[in-house]
């Protein structure tokens, strides 16, 4: 890959909010990946529910409860699996993407999260429309949701949609009447729709996402399999404002550069209740809440720190909405 071409990645990413980048891995690395991911599929038909165990005591293999069983193993999802498999944590460091994403964002990048998604075959599951930021929440938006195909990735397998340039707009909020759905309303998803893009490609392709981008997928209407490995990279300066969602002993690694221990902040948005509407819901009046003072919170804390960030932003947007 010449310097030139990471350069038009580099534009097309600053203007679209993503890219599709082919031969982001090698054939071996696929060929290896795959070969791991049959040898989970074969383990999970010896269990009848989830199992195994990440970080924060959440099961790390997850079946699909109607219907997994020891014939039709339905395993779908993957959490932290670089923490029990070598394989994936080689990937995870050493990849075309990753070296993309340092010529993106910064040549300082640490590892925020992975998993392995499988959208199983005949799946009439379809994902709806969502930004990632509001779930990984940092002081800058310098974050990248990477998804490497480990199949080819058709129109008709469950391919990721992503709707251009929505990584410059507002936040939306995923909380309705009150309720967290984890997805932006209908009347969003409807327009946003109209403009979305469907990411496909051979395996070993990799597609590269803003936080910020609204994307969702649909189903999977063939006999076979739509596999991913997905890594979520971040600026080194961009400092986490919660809790890992897939914690990993591996969290904040540094993959590309040096750690410089500087903090970096930013405006998301315009100011407009809309756009900073995400700020002002339970979830985020959670985070200050579990990250109090009064539950034991110390100056050696780096929540301290993510707090003070987060109540300063938090206070802007209050001034600028007033």
């Amino acid at each position: 890959m010449t310097g030139h071409s990471f350069e038009t990645y580099k534009q097309n990413f600053e203007r679209d909010g993503f890219v599709v980048m082919q031969n982001a891995l090698t054939q071996q690395q696929v060929r290896d990946m795959n070969a791991q991911l049959r040898a989970w599929v074969d383990e999970s038909r010896g269990h009848e529910k989830a199992y195994g165990r990440i970080a924060d005591g959440r099961p790390r293999f997850d079946v699909e409860p109607s219907s997994h069983c020891s014939e039709t193993p339905a395993l779908r999802r993957i959490s932290a699996p670089i923490e029990v498999s070598d394989i994936y944590l080689d990937v995870m460091r050493n990849n075309a993407a990753l070296d993309l994403t340092a010529h993106i964002f910064s040549p300082n990048i640490k590892l925020h999260a992975t998993k392995i998604n499988l959208k199983l075959p005949g799946s009439g599951t379809a994902v709806k429309y969502h930004q990632d930021f509001p779930f990984e929440p940092h002081s800058n938006d310098d974050l990248v949701t990477t998804l490497y195909f480990l199949d080819d990735v058709t129109l008709k397998n469950g391919p990721l949609e992503v709707v251009p340039g929505t990584h410059k707009e507002v936040i939306h909020s995923l909380w309705h009447k009150g309720v967290f759905t984890g997805s932006v309303s209908l009347e969003v998803e409807k327009n946003a729709q109209k403009n979305s893009i469907k990411c496909v490609g051979k395996a070993g392709t990799a597609c590269l996402m803003h936080t910020r981008m609204l994307h969702g997928s649909l189903p999977n209407n063939t006999e076979k399999p739509r596999r991913l490995f997905i890594a979520c990279y971040a600026a080194e300066d961009a400092i986490a404002l919660d809790r890992n969602h897939i914690p990993s002993k591996f969290d904040g690694e540094i993959v590309r550069g040096t750690k410089t221990g500087r903090v970096r902040t930013s405006i998301f948005d315009k100011p407009s209740k809309s756009n900073f509407s995400f700020l002002m819901t339970p979830q985020y009046f959670h985070i200050i809440k579990r990250n109090s003072c009064c539950r034991g919170l110390t100056s050696s804390s780096p929540f301290l720190i993510n707090l003070l960030i987060f109540s300063c932003a938090r206070a802007i947007v209050l001034f600028d909405l007033n």
